[in-house]
């Protein structure tokens, strides 16, 4: 006798996406703190290597905001 699968709802699908979502936004901002870390402890030399983690994790975040907001649309309709 094959079990059946359960379905979430729209409400639990969307929560578990969040969860998820919230550690890759996470990661993004780990990776600009650790930028701006690099820039202000470093010195002159490492100022642009710092910008640009810092450029790179908010490019994470805008990355993920897209993708926040594509599955919302998808999940909504």
């Amino acid at each position: 006798m094959a079990a059946k699968k359960k379905r979430l709802t729209v409400d639990q699908e969307f929560q578990i996406m969040k969860l998820v979502l919230d550690k890759f936004l996470w990661v993004g901002i780990l990776i600009m703190l650790y930028g701006l870390y690099m820039m202000v402890n470093a010195g002159q030399d490492a100022v642009v290597r710092g910008l640009s983690y810092m450029l790179a994790g908010a490019a994470v975040l805008v990355l993920f905001m897209f993708i926040i907001i594509k599955e919302y649309e998808i999940i909504s309709k």
